[in-house]
């Protein structure tokens, strides 16, 4: 908005009250306050910035796939994926690099096929097309985030994903890209969990952020024992010798034999995501 004549005098007068000076020099004033408030702003930027330095460089996050069926567990809730997205894309503004693991139990999952007649190796093939399944539906609201996503598959299907390559998975990470890990192992008799366990290892993620419905491992059912108690941090040999389900035997063994830390939380705390990148004390934190 622009003011002539006496307006603009008048405005003037009132910023600059005691000057004494003529119209052209108090115009002068304004481009050197306009600079001062820049140079507060880029300052004030990078304090916040640094303030919100992230403790992991490359993490894995583990999903599964009832997470996205929402309350049910069943099918794909769009208001939970865009969400889950929303997350993901705070965490990636921070600079950290992203890789997701997606189960497919909300669509289908191969031990209990096998339980009703199914054969137990199909049973995991039809799980593993679950998990590309919601890879795909995780893109597209990662895309519709505005972040850059890539999907590769275990199991061989060029026209929807890339195939798992380790060292491409690495590139996309190194370009700013999220890389979201279809198919399992691509092999039957491993669970998701096995599959993040491996994965991490491959591209030497920082930690494996296991994302669930509760707030961490306990020693007993909370939801059957309201005197439960939450570990703050636990160690791979305490944990199998409490036989606490943090994962699969398989995938657990992988992580205490290459020291991979895994940190337990809720996912659906509201930024919860982005707090555990930061060093939050959220959840459980499983390690050596």
């Amino acid at each position: 908005m622009r003011f002539h004549g006496a307006t603009a005098r008048k405005r003037l007068a009132n910023v600059f009250p005691n000057s004494k000076n003529s119209h052209a020099d108090r115009l002068t004033f304004l481009p050197v306050g306009l600079t001062l408030l820049a140079a507060v702003a880029t300052k004030l930027a990078a304090y916040m910035t640094k303030a919100a330095k992230p403790k992991y460089r490359r993490v894995l996050i583990k999903l599964s796939g009832e997470a996205l069926g929402g309350e049910s567990g069943q099918g794909i809730c769009p208001e939970v994926v865009h969400d889950m997205a929303k997350q993901i894309s705070a965490v990636r503004q921070l600079g950290v690099e992203v890789v997701i693991v997606v189960g497919g139990g909300n669509i289908f999952r191969g031990l209990s096929g096998s339980e009703r007649g199914i054969d137990r190796a199909t049973g995991d093939y039809m799980g593993m097309l679950a998990t590309v399944i919601n890879a795909l539906a995780l893109q597209d609201a990662l895309e519709k985030a505005g972040v850059p996503t890539r999907v590769q598959s275990a199991i061989s299907m060029n026209q929807v994903a890339e195939a798992f390559i380790r060292r491409r998975a690495v590139r996309h990470l190194e370009k700013g890209r999220v890389v979201i890990f279809g198919g399992g192992t691509g092999n039957p008799y491993f669970s998701t969990d096995t599959a993040a366990a491996l994965r991490a290892n491959e591209i030497h993620a920082d930690v494996i952020l296991k994302a669930t419905k509760v707030d961490g491992i306990y020693d007993s059912d909370p939801k059957k024992n309201p005197k439960a108690k939450r570990f703050t941090r636990i160690s791979y040999m305490e944990a199998l010798q409490r036989q606490l389900k943090v994962m699969d035997t398989t995938a657990f063994s992988l992580c205490m034999d290459n020291k991979m830390p895994i940190i337990v939380f809720d996912l659906f705390k509201p930024h919860n995501i982005k707090r555990v990148v930061l060093g939050e004390k959220i959840g459980t934190l499983v390690s050596g």
